[in-house]
């Protein structure tokens, strides 16, 4: 008997045929639904594989291969039989192709599998990530814009569109991301970071993406596998780079592996529902308990996300060549890890460590929730933290300066520790890491109340805030909305924080992606985000430069990003009242300079011994001799 199976979604094809010395029935037949990786490499750094098979029957098959250069190195069963998995070696002169592989299972039953092999691109080992100068856009593919109404509702997806909930699948998709690559250029963004473009099968919440039901394909809602392709690679025409979203802690509990369980030890089994108790304190606390230790990283992040144990050894090299393989076929310059210190540390260092042997100069940025500076600095490369673990992790994201930021600004009473205080309280710490600079730093995200609903929807306020994102040490990363004003705060739930782009929608009533369709604030906001991040993706001194920073005295907070060739000074009034600041304590780096280009206002500037600051005024001044 031949069947020939097709997976186009994976852009590949396999032909398997079966051969029976004897009838068997239907329900015994053997068969193979996934292969997956769906295909590899030739002339990647690391010469080993391992094959997932998945369909029925497969637990007593071994395989076999003939084909020179291609050497099977082990077969395992485990306690499914509708798993297989297979580890082979890839020589180095192996070249390009379709090669045969033979699954032998017993009374002379026969699988014949062709795998396919492709040449890597020119360049793709050298690939340059995200750095010090980049401006990050984070967008929500199903919020930004739908580009493809056809594409909205999929029979075989279980949630369709609906726009009047909140908590819905809204329609945005990669055609919606690839029609406003210019729009985002326009604006002053150098890299794109979109949330999980996997599938998500899901009957409920299935918009966000963080709750994934098939690691190898786009949801089909959005798009598809080759569609991304595209849409990277028109990025990168535009000199935009292009940020993916993973998640290796958890799955959605309509994944096909979770309904369908390759063993027990693939994920964190309770004897009832066990949420995590999101203290990641737990994880570096030299004196934690192994209670609270094994909740927080074995605890369920949901009820409908299982949580994956990374020490399963089969399930660890299946994530991290899930990973390599989005690389190697989208093109994708960087990865952004959800919920980074849930999983196993062990395995996670292992996987940027994978990473990096493969791509020297991809990056990596962790999602680090934590508030205290020295637990956060435990998961940055190069410091010195308890015990044994050395994490090779070179970008975290800063929560403890966004907790100090967002605080400033509701702080109801200013002075000792209050208002904007807190900031240089946290920068104050930053030797707890090894390059401060490596923190990405953010006003909100997509988890977080609008900056503009923090700021008490004053644009004053606003300016304060976006200054600092432009100016301090750090990688800015900026949420889609913003610079349309929009507000919602965590307590009205994440649906609403997380709102439609105006414009983004065929019937909008409003197109606020045109400056016609934006009203006058909007406007304003507009273009002092695309004049900030415009300037700042030249300003070298902002992107490596050094920092001085002085004590805030009568709610005004000054700081000095500077380098051997310039100075810049930035002066920020956190004050409801006119402020007068004697120049003269800022001696030591102004020295002789009286005058310089302010960047807000795009004006020349002077000063003499004191300094006029309006109410919640802000001052970028690039000094001038």
């Amino acid at each position: 008997m031949k069947i020939r199976m097709s997976l186009s979604r994976r852009k590949t094809s396999l032909i398997i045929c079966l051969g029976f010395s004897y009838l068997l029935s239907v329900a015994q037949q053997p068969s193979i639904e996934r292969i997956e990786p769906p295909f590899w490499w030739i002339g990647m750094n690391e010469s080993n594989l391992e094959l997932l098979f998945y369909g029925k029957n497969l637990g007593d098959f071994k395989a076999y291969s003939s084909v020179p250069g291609l050497e099977i190195i082990n077969t395992i069963s485990i306690e499914n039989p509708n798993y297989l998995f297979v580890y082979i070696k890839m020589d180095s002169n192996l070249k390009e192709g379709v090669y045969p592989l033979l699954l032998k299972g017993d009374k002379d039953k026969e699988i014949s599998v062709l795998y396919r092999f492709d040449k890597r691109e020119p360049g793709s080992a050298s690939r340059k990530g995200f750095g010090w100068g980049d401006n990050i856009y984070l967008l929500m593919p199903d919020r930004f814009a739908n580009g493809n109404p056809s594409n909205d509702d999929i029979d075989a997806m279980v949630e369709k569109a609906d726009r009047n909930n909140p908590n819905g699948r809204h329609g945005g998709d990669l055609a919606g991301v690839a029609k406003y690559l210019d729009y985002l250029k326009e604006l002053g963004m150098t890299a794109v970071w979109l949330n999980p473009i996997f599938e998500n099968n899901q009957p409920h919440y299935s918009y966000h993406g963080y709750a994934i039901t098939d690691l190898y394909n786009v949801d089909p809602r959005l798009g598809s596998n080759e569609e991304f392709v595209r849409v990277v690679k028109q990025a990168h025409q535009k000199g935009l780079k292009i940020i993916m979203d993973m998640v290796f802690n958890h799955l959605g509990d309509q994944h096909w592996m979770i309904r369908d369980l390759p063993s027990s030890s693939f994920i964190h089994r309770w004897p009832e529902y066990t949420p995590s108790n999101f203290r990641s304190t737990t994880i570096p606390d030299p004196y934690h308990s192994e209670y609270d230790y094994q909740k927080m990283i074995n605890g369920w992040f949901d009820r409908h996300m299982p949580d994956l144990n990374q020490n399963d050894s089969l399930l660890a090299d299946y994530l991290i060549q899930n990973s390599i393989w989005w690389i190697e076929y989208s093109g994708i310059d960087a990865i952004r890890m959800d919920t980074y210190q849930y999983a196993d540390k062990d395995f996670m260092a292992r996987w940027v460590n994978r990473i990096k042997g493969e791509y020297p100069d991809f990056s990596i940025v962790g999602e680090l929730w934590v508030e205290q500076k020295a637990l956060h600095a435990y998961w940055m490369e190069g410091n010195y933290r308890f015990g044994n673990y050395d994490s090779p992790l070179q970008f975290l994201t800063d929560f403890p300066l966004y907790i100090a930021l967002r605080e400033s600004f509701l702080d109801k009473e200013k002075g000792w520790e209050k208002g904007v205080e807190r900031i240089y309280y946290c920068l104050a710490q930053d030797f707890v890491y090894d390059e401060p600079r490596n923190n990405m730093i953010f006003i909100d995200n997509h988890d977080l109340s609008r900056f503009y609903s923090i700021a008490g929807e004053n644009l004053q306020k606003f300016t304060l805030g976006l200054v600092m994102l432009y100016t301090l040490r750090g990688i800015p990363q900026f949420t889609y909305g913003t610079e349309q004003l929009m507000t919602g705060l965590e307590s009205d739930g994440h649906g609403l924080i997380r709102g439609d782009m105006m414009g983004g929608w065929p019937n909008d009533p409003v197109n606020a992606f045109e400056a016609k369709g934006r009203n006058k604030q909007q406007q304003k906001a507009w273009e002092l985000i695309s004049s900030l991040a415009n300037w700042r993706k030249s300003s070298n001194v902002i992107h490596s430069g050094n920092t001085r920073h002085f004590l805030p005295e009568n709610n005004v907070y000054s700081y000095f990003r500077y380098n051997e060739n310039d100075t810049v000074w930035v002066i920020l009034n956190y004050g409801d009242e006119e402020a007068l600041v004697e120049t003269g304590r800022f001696a030591e780096m102004l020295g002789q300079h009286r005058r310089g280009h302010e960047i807000v206002s795009n004006r020349e500037i002077s000063w003499g011994e004191t300094l006029t600051l309006q109410p919640y005024q802000a001052l970028i001044i690039e000094l001038i001799p």
